[in-house]
Order: C-alpha cells, then structure tokens, then sequence
C-alpha cells in the first residue's frame, strides 16, 4: 500500500457519515435468511459484507437516503427483488438507476506527449521478443497451461449508469445474474461517492487498465478464448527465428496441447437456428478444465455464472487459431457462416436479438451478437452485441474463405459482406473510438483487431478482396484506424500493452518504420515493470461491463502481445513484413 492508498484508507475510516450506508440500507433485508430468492442474500453477505470492504464503507453514507421516502422506496425495490416469484425489474431497478445517475465516473484521458525516448536498437527489440517468449514457455510448463486472471473492480464501468442498469435487469436472463448486477451497482454508489474511491480506482498511465493488487480478487483460470491467443503469439515467436531449438519443441508442443483443448475439451454441440447441429467452442468449459480452485468455482456460482453458454466469439478465435496452426480437424470443415447467420442483426425479423443493447449508440444492422443458445435453450446472459467480437468473426471467414466455399454460396457472401457494412459504418462514424460502443473491449484492442483482419484480407487473391470488397470498405477503415492510432493513441502517455496493441494494429496495416517509435521506446523501456510475476504487468485485456467492472488480462497476456506486436515491427523493420509499406 503506498501513501495514496494509505491516506484514502484512513478518510474512509474516520470521515463524517451523512447519511444510511449500504450496511443500513440492506443488512435488516439480507444480512440474515428471509425467505424469498435466496441467492440475493447469500450473494450479499459473499461478495459485499467480507470484512474489508465493510470497514472501508461503513462511513460512506448519502445524504438523499436522509428522505425517508427515498430510503423505503430503495428497501421495496430490494424487498420485490427478494420477495417477488418474478419480480418487475424495470421497477426494481428505477431506485438505483437513479442513485447511479448521482455518480461522476469517466474514462481515461492520458495526457498528451511531445517526446519520445529514443528508437530502440534491433538487438535490443530481439531481447524482449526472447525474454516475452521464454516466459511463456516456462509459465506453461510450469502450469500445464497459460492463465489469464479476473480481477473485480467495484467502482464498476463509466458506461453503465443508470439507463444501462434498467437495460440490463430487464435484458439478463438468469436471475442470479441479475441480482449480482443489481447489488453491485447498489455498491458502486457508495464507494464512487465516498473517500474509498480512491483506493479502489487509483488513476493510472495510459488507456488499458493496470490489474492492481488494490483489487482484493484476482481469479486464476484458463479459457479456450485465451489460448486461442496464445497459440498465435507462440507461432509468431517461432516465426521470428529467435527461439532456440529446444524453445520451437516447446511451442509446438503447446500450441498443440491448446489447440486440442480448443477444440476438444471446449467443444459444445449446439443446434444452428435452422435445427442443423453445430459444434462451437465454449470460453469456460466443464470443470476441472478452466482449473478454478474450489473456493472461486463457488464464486463463480455465487456471480450468477452457473450455467455459462458459448459464445460466438471464443468459436471464432478458436477456429481461427486451429487454422493458423495447421489442424486438421474436421471441425473446422463446418462453415461456420452458416451458423452465424442466425445471430446477425438484420432490420426488422432479427433485431430484437439483442436484449442488453448498453451500446445502443452505435448501429447492430450487419452485426453478429455474443452469445449462443446451448442445447437447452439457455441464455443467461440475454444477449448483446459488440464490435471487436465481429472482427473475429470477420478475421475467421476470410482465412477459410475458400473452405467454406462463400464466394460460391450467394448466402454466406451476403452475411460477410453485412458485417463488412457494419464495421464501416461503425468506424466511418467515428463511434470505434467511443469506448462506450464496446462491451468487452477497448478502442485500442478494435484497431488491433482490425490490423488482423486487415492481413487475412490481403493474404486473399486480388479476386476474392474484389469479390469480399467491391466497395473499398477495408481500405476506409484502413485510413481511420491508422490516422486514430497515430494521432490519438501515439500522441498520449501508453503503457506497456497500449503499446503492444498499437504495434499489431500498425504493424499489419503498413505504417511508416518510424512512426512504430513511441511503441517500442515504451515497450523496451518499460521490460523489468512485471518483477518476479514477469517481464511486464499485468492489463486489461478485456472486461465486463455486468454485474460490474471485471477485467480480464495477466502477466502472461501482456507478454503475448507484446511478443505480437514486436514480432511485427522486427518485420516492417527487416523489410520483410507481409503487408505492403505505405506512405
């Protein structure tokens, strides 16, 4: 704890109470069994009665709360959602919503930088590449598998107030899930107006979040989404030619094993909306493969996370990282635009697919939505749409363009070409850098995203981009994202993974040599921040905006990307990179 912590810790615990606390409000309703739902009061003394986050909000009181009528109408709303076989969430919701409006939260905004350290010598963009790779190898056989990590932040998201908030409860399906997002948002108030805001969200450097230990939980876990990543990131280190013999066995042999539990222990049969059977790849398999410990698997129960479905996005990744790897797997063969079709958002039949529409500012027409039915017909999580997760898919389809034979199939080039127009209207709007129009991402990760799909793009015959791309979409989001990378990103304080992610996304979309500097002058420059956990920190990598602020990233995760994104650099800078230079 550094002074900073220490001094909002002590305002937290000797500041002036004005007014009920979350403890007043809510411990004579479910601190103890009431009956009713009893997961909202099991899931109240779990996640915000532990003994460190109730000493730091037991003074953190607000005032409106003073009106008994504003008192009893929050207790109702907590009493229907106890008490109620189906409660009006819309209503129960209203209170909260309205107390959530009251909160001044914002997204990062770095300062602007006029200098650069120097460019990195070659030799010594070679030693990171080595150092990122060979910590991925001994982390996997150390583990068996490379983790990635959940951390919580309860000051929650800046993009979910209190409109969002009543869209969620009422989008949500699984009541758990619901109940979780409406009690932390209830919490959220408390901490964002109260001294104790400073110790759970400290400012940082740069656009991703650091994974800080003020974040009491941090949930070590694998994911077939992960490894997906992975896989690309060790190939990329093999491709290199800096790992020595004995680290290519060992990439080979990884790639292998995570490609198998991609497609093997995450796969999920699911039925197409047409009723054709579909094998899909789920990001939390059965256990004991996602290696939760046994106290957080109840935690993951306690969240509202008991049934988890697939999603289209982990399919896509996956599939997309079996290709690269050279599978042979017959599951592969499926077109898998087949079954996408029947998540894309098309005007009028298939709009209302999505029902937690938070990112509603931006247009879902051509749009691809998140999660998929499993056989049973759940969906927990309703449904929602987000940018980046199109990416993936569009990235996926354009490596197996021939495979799935799209070109000859009018339905499947028209579902591509509906997520092409998606994407540039999305970016020719300009709500690509709003990060209100994600759900799991960043602004940064879209333009990294982009850089990928922008290289299976021009891995294709000039006939099949003219086939894909009649009207020139890939070039106008080309220049966008570029132009955003460059003079927005590369223009502010970064860190160690904004960085990474602005190598890849300028790496494959051809930038100038030089203007690649900021990025790896940061990067170098930073090697050694990780400590014992590894050569960097750890980032948000990505996030959920429900039931609060969780973000995804690691150690491991940052070494990927930067091991990506120097890779491609080293490329642009040999001369050798697949894309085509450009002015």
């Amino acid at each position: 704890m550094n002074l900073r912590h220490f001094a909002a810790a002590c305002r937290s615990l000797t500041g002036a109470k004005h007014g009920p606390s979350l403890y007043d409000v809510c411990d004579p309703l479910l601190l103890t069994g009431h009956g009713g739902d009893a997961h909202l009061s099991k899931f109240y003394r779990t996640a915000l009665c532990n003994p460190a986050l109730r000493m730091l909000l037991r003074r953190a009181g607000l005032p409106e709360l003073n009106e008994a009528g504003r008192l009893e109408a929050l207790r109702m709303a907590l009493l229907r959602a106890r008490d109620d076989a189906a409660p009006d969430w819309e209503a129960v919701g209203a209170p909260v919503a309205s107390l959530l409006d009251t909160i001044d939260l914002a997204h990062p905004k770095p300062k602007p930088v006029s200098a650069y350290g120097r460019a990195p010598k070659p030799s010594e963009i070679d030693h990171v590449i080595r150092t990122c790779g060979t910590h991925l190898l001994r982390s996997f056989a150390r583990s068996g598998f490379l983790p990635a990590y959940a951390a919580f932040n309860l000051i929650g998201d800046p993009d979910l107030r209190g409109r969002e908030l009543k869209m969620a409860l009422t989008g949500l399906n699984s009541r758990g899930y619901k109940n979780s997002t409406l009690l932390f948002n209830l919490a959220r108030i408390f901490i964002a107006r109260s001294p104790a805001r400073s110790l759970v969200n400290p400012p940082w450097t740069g656009i991703a979040e650091p994974m800080w230990m003020p974040m009491p939980v941090q949930i070590r876990h694998r994911s077939a989404y992960y490894d997906a990543f992975f896989t690309e990131a060790l190939l990329g280190f093999i491709e290199t030619g800096l790992a020595a013999p004995d680290e290519i066995a060992a990439a080979r042999k990884a790639i292998t094993e995570m490609v198998e539990f991609c497609l093997v222990a995450s796969r999920e049969q699911v039925a197409g909306r047409e009723g054709a059977a579909f094998s899909v790849v789920t990001a939390l398999a059965p256990a004991p493969h996602p290696r939760f410990s046994r106290f957080f698997a109840q935690i993951k129960q306690d969240l509202g996370f008991g049934i988890y479905v697939p999603d289209c996005d982990t399919t896509a990744c996956s599939f997309s990282a079996a290709t690269q790897a050279g599978s042979t797997s017959a599951m592969l063969d499926q077109p898998l635009l087949d079954f996408y079709a029947g998540y894309q958002v098309r005007e009028g039949a298939n709009t209302p697919l999505v029902t937690v529409p938070i990112n509603d500012n931006i247009d879902f027409e051509g749009g691809i939505a998140t999660w998929i039915d499993n056989l049973a017909g759940a969906r927990p999580f309703g449904n929602d749409l987000d940018p980046t997760l199109n990416l993936d898919v569009l990235e996926v389809t354009l490596r197996n363009l021939a495979r799935w034979r799209v070109l000859q199939t009018p339905s499947r080039l028209d579902t591509l070409r509906r997520i092409i127009g998606f994407q540039r209207r999305l970016v020719e709007s300009g709500a690509f850098k709003n990060p209100r129009s994600h759900i799991y991402y960043l602004p940064e990760l879209y333009c990294a995203y982009f850089g990928r799909c922008f290289a299976a793009f021009q891995a294709l015959p000039s006939e099949a981009r003219e086939a894909v791309d009649p009207d020139g979409a890939f070039e106008a989001i080309r220049a966008r994202v570029l132009t955003y990378v460059l003079e927005e990103m590369l223009t502010a304080e970064i860190n160690p993974f904004d960085a990474a992610l602005a190598l890849v996304a300028l790496g494959h979309l051809g930038a100038d040599v030089p203007s690649l500097t900021p990025a790896l002058a940061c990067i170098v420059g930073a090697l050694g921040e990780g400590g014992r956990h590894g050569p960097f920190k750890a980032y948000e990598w990505n996030k959920m905006k429900t039931p609060t602020r969780i973000l995804v990233g690691g150690s491991e995760v940052t070494s990927a990307f930067v091991l990506m994104g120097l890779a491609l650099a080293r490329k642009a800078m040999m001369g050798r990179c697949r894309g085509f230079a450009r002015s």
